[in-house]
């Protein structure tokens, strides 16, 4: 291992010195003033964090997760109002110097925010930004060797091609490949205390499996403490000792991993689990793998009904319901040269036909091409090679006024919400925006659907006035499904629509989007690295592996018995919301590796 201005050994031998209690809240308040009066985000919270231990804190988006947690550092915005203690090793940190919190961020207290795109800096390489920080907090380290470093932590969150990836801009990776690099930049100087907000909600299931041991080894190592913010269960019940139940601002419940699961005692507790999707519990077994029994009544959607009453006929074409609404024929995908970056093929032989009525999910690691198909469904990638056929037209021989046309009748979801939305504009106008172009609605019409879909996705109708930054990460992603179901797309590209999403949340959206595409017939394809959200949702599932698909079936074929080895990987991969079978299929995953490297090796 590189040096690092002193060995493992002797900063393990420095932690082994450190209180037992690395942390200690008491009473902390967090109030933001809004429009003339106080508004409280966390109130009276009492916890503690001690050595080699983890706590989750777990609740719907909104409920005061990350706010309370940022406050700890002093990175909440001018208009926060922080009171209570917040201590670390017995040192008091509210009211800390804007040169004493600089010291201990990133060195004895790190975070690893929900969305990379937005905490890491575009105009920089990662490699810059890792070296950075490194230098920052460790000034003996050389140029040299801070980059041996940067290199040495980007292999440990699995990036691929880490030489080449030092030497990347953010906006040239993957989110998942993203979200390894902010965690390799949070764990660069071994901190006492690592926050890590949402560390897994862009990571495909095998690379979070990866994260999750990579953490637990950092906090068994060096006895580094862990507040974990997340809203997805199966990695509290791999990783968590602890957990903290949070709602509308206040811990409502506490207590071991065990205990929450198996006795919570809270009424919002029973909820929360209650809600959580649980691979092998599909609710579409007697679905089918087609859209035979899809209900065509729309009725129920006024909204929704009305968009297309009003849609352009001339823009439509009639769509056989024998022929895929979405058809990828042999497609290959490449990405130009820039720069340092050499061209190279994203995906190739890609087959796959999407009908109406059907959700086909699309799983796969991170930068196996996923999105990328996703983007080229809706024709904002080129195609090199094959045929790719979207709501009757050939994307790949049409002009740009077809194109315009194909994106009136189709819809996405993007995978990062912050980054997907205009900050200045507030986001009753970035949802009503296709309404309006589309010359669909306007004034007090306009402002009815808009009304009309954030009621759908469980958004105050108040809110239509708010931006982007005055939400929370999952009230965003609500935004961006509002903003893509705007015209009732018989096309609807789905890219990790609930990775931002609480689980309460989640399954409300799971069974929207289930009643609207029944009712009006759309195809979706579903991209996400949750299998256990694709095992409600789809019809059929394809799997993709270094941009080619590897294997497509119905769900029960692929979930239940996946031929491929990969296949076989990612599912042994997935957690399960219990802690003890958790254990469990961590030491079946581990013997299934331990069986794949010996059959390579042979």
């Amino acid at each position: 291992m590189t040096d690092k201005t002193g060995t493992d050994a002797a900063l393990a031998a420095s932690h082994g010195a450190l209180p037992e209690t690395v942390l200690q809240v008491d009473e902390l308040g967090v109030e933001f003033w809004v429009d003339g009066e106080f508004y409280p985000a966390a109130i009276d919270m009492n916890y503690e964090v001690r050595r080699g231990e983890v706590l989750a804190i777990v609740g719907e988006s909104g409920s005061g997760k990350s706010t309370s947690s940022m406050a700890l550092l002093g990175l909440l915005p001018e208009n926060a109002r922080v009171t209570g203690s917040i201590k670390l090793l017995g040192r008091e940190l509210r009211g800390a110097d804007d040169a004493t919190l600089r010291s201990l961020r990133g060195n004895e207290i790190a975070v690893i925010f929900q969305e990379p795109m937005t905490a890491l800096n575009p105009v920089y390489t990662i490699g810059f930004q890792i070296t950075e920080s490194l230098r920052a907090h460790q000034r003996a380290l050389s140029p040299s060797q801070a980059k041996a470093r940067a290199i040495e932590l980007l292999q440990m969150v699995e990036m691929p091609k880490p030489e080449q990836s030092f030497h990347k801009y953010p906006h040239q990776l993957s989110g998942g490949q993203r979200q390894r690099a902010m965690i390799a930049q949070s764990i660069s100087c071994d901190p006492l205390l690592l926050i890590a907000d949402e560390p897994t909600t862009a990571l495909d299931v095998t690379v979070q499996a990866e994260v999750l041991d990579l953490l637990r080894n950092l906090h068994k190592r060096l006895d580094s403490a862990i507040i974990l913010i997340t809203h997805d269960m199966g990695v509290v019940a791999d990783l968590a000792d602890r957990i903290m139940v949070m709602k509308n601002g206040i811990v409502v419940e506490s207590g071991t991993v065990e205990k929450i699961f198996h006795k919570p005692e809270h009424p919002y507790t029973q909820q929360l689990l209650a809600s959580v999707p649980h691979l092998g519990l599909g609710v579409l077994e007697n679905a089918g793998s087609g859209p035979e029994s899809v209900s065509t009544d729309t009725s129920t959607v006024p909204a929704v009904s009305a968009i297309r009453e009003h849609a352009s006929e001339a823009s439509r074409v009639a769509v056989d319901e024998r022929t895929p609404v979405l058809h990828f024929d042999d497609v290959a995908i490449d990405y130009p040269k820039r720069g340092r970056i050499p061209a190279f093929r994203a995906a190739e032989h890609i087959d796959l036909a999407i009908y109406p009525g059907e959700i086909v999910g699309l799983v796969g690691e991170s930068g196996s091409g996923k999105t990328t198909l996703g983007r080229a469904a809706i024709g904002l990638i080129p195609i090199a090679e094959g045929r790719l056929t979207a709501v009757g037209t050939d994307i790949s021989q049409a002009s740009q006024k077809e194109l315009f046309a194909i994106r009136r009748r189709t819809g996405i979801v993007f995978q990062d919400p912050a980054s997907s939305l205009n900050p200045r504009m507030p986001i009753g106008q970035s949802i009503g925006e296709p309404i309006l172009l589309a010359n669909v609605a306007k004034g007090k019409e306009l402002d009815k659907r808009v009304e009309e879909l954030l009621t759908q996705v469980e958004l105050p109708s108040s809110y239509r006035n708010r931006f982007p930054h005055e939400l929370s990460g999952g009230q965003r992603q609500r935004v961006g499904i509002a903003r893509a179901l705007a015209l009732a797309p018989e096309l609807l590209v789905a890219d990790e629509p609930t990775s931002a999403l609480d689980v309460s949340v989640q399954a409300r959206f799971l069974d929207l989007l289930q009643e609207l595409q029944q009712q009006l017939q759309f195809a979706c394809l579903f991209i996400s690295h949750d299998l256990a959200v694709v095992d409600i949702l789809a019809h059929r599932i394809a799997v993709m592996h270094h941009g080619k698909l590897v294997e497509t079936g119905t769900r029960n074929e692929i979930l239940r018995g996946a031929q491929d080895p990969y296949t076989q990987r990612l599912i042994a991969a997935v957690p399960v919301p219990d802690p003890e079978e958790q254990r469990v299929r961590r030491e079946e995953r581990a013997a299934l590796l331990q069986r794949s490297g010996a059959r390579a090796e042979s």
